[in-house]
């Protein structure tokens, strides 16, 4: 967490208040978030900078910048990018580990309370490298039902594992692995290799479904996910899987399992009706 949705959610509300700002000030308060530069250096890169677009992809954030870098934040577990007019909550101050401040007079905050997140400033060569080891985007029109298939050939790992596989297939993390193979009504322990065409229909359907529909209820706010106005999504009140334990199945009626046995990760499904 932050996976797909909420990682594209704060991409677009980034591009659309801060594209063309200018970078005016940098304080960096927690350096241990930072990747492949340390404070003095991002500071002297980015300064004057402006930003052109901010971006998603896979669970990263970009923010392109008009020197040519690359602000590249991995949010993790309780990262969040937060714009602040001088109305952010001291509580999210706290938290905050670089303040970015902008032309406007306001300021971009990386606030992250276990600082498992990092932030990193990448050439566009370096760049090309790191994503290009990552897999394909589901919400890409290259991401078909027969590339989704020949993933799922090409390993005898739960099927759950494969899909949230970063160098595979790139966003799904382990909400949307549950609420897709439970749309799917795929169990989430087969081997990925066992999935056939139809079947994987329906699951190339149910990725692009679920992360559409979470991305327009602006993602899912368990804990610590906000967006980058300091709202929380509201997709949790869609989840058929993830979070439902014990609970009934919303397709068949049956109760739902909760284990750690599938990846070491929580996984909720149904015994009934996902084969």
């Amino acid at each position: 967490m932050p996976e797909l949705p909420e990682t594209e959610t704060i991409a677009r509300d980034l591009d659309h208040e801060l594209s063309g700002r200018r970078i005016v000030g940098v304080e960096v308060t927690k350096p241990d978030v930072l990747r492949e530069v340390d404070a003095d250096a991002l500071a002297r890169r980015v300064l004057g900078a402006a930003i052109v677009r901010c971006w998603r992809r896979a669970k990263l954030v970009v923010l392109d910048l008009s020197t040519g870098d690359r602000l590249v934040v991995q949010p993790r577990f309780t990262g969040a990018l937060l714009i602040d007019r001088g109305r952010l909550p001291d509580e999210e101050r706290r938290y905050s580990t670089l303040h970015i401040d902008l032309d406007d007079g306001s300021a971009l905050h990386y606030r992250d309370i276990r600082r498992l997140g990092t932030v990193a400033l990448m050439s566009p060569d370096r760049w090309e490298r790191y994503s290009g080891a990552l897999g394909v985007e589901p919400l890409d029109p290259t991401f078909t039902t027969g590339h989704l298939s020949a993933i799922l050939r090409g390993s005898r790992q739960a099927v759950k594992k494969v899909l949230m596989d970063q160098r595979l297939v790139v966003g799904v993390g382990n909400i949307y692995a549950n609420e897709t193979l439970w749309r799917a009504g795929i169990d989430p322990s087969r081997a990925a290799d066992s999935v056939g065409w139809e079947e994987a229909e329906r699951l190339h359907e149910a990725i692009v479904d679920v992360l559409g529909e979470s991305i327009a209820a602006r993602g899912t706010s368990f804990r610590d996910y906000r967006d980058a106005s300091g709202a929380k999504g509201s997709f949790e009140e869609q989840l058929a899987a993830y979070g439902r334990g014990g609970l009934p199945c919303r397709r068949c009626g049956g109760r739902l399992i909760d284990t750690h046995a599938v990846d070491g990760r929580t996984t909720v499904f149904c015994a009934r009706c996902q084969r």
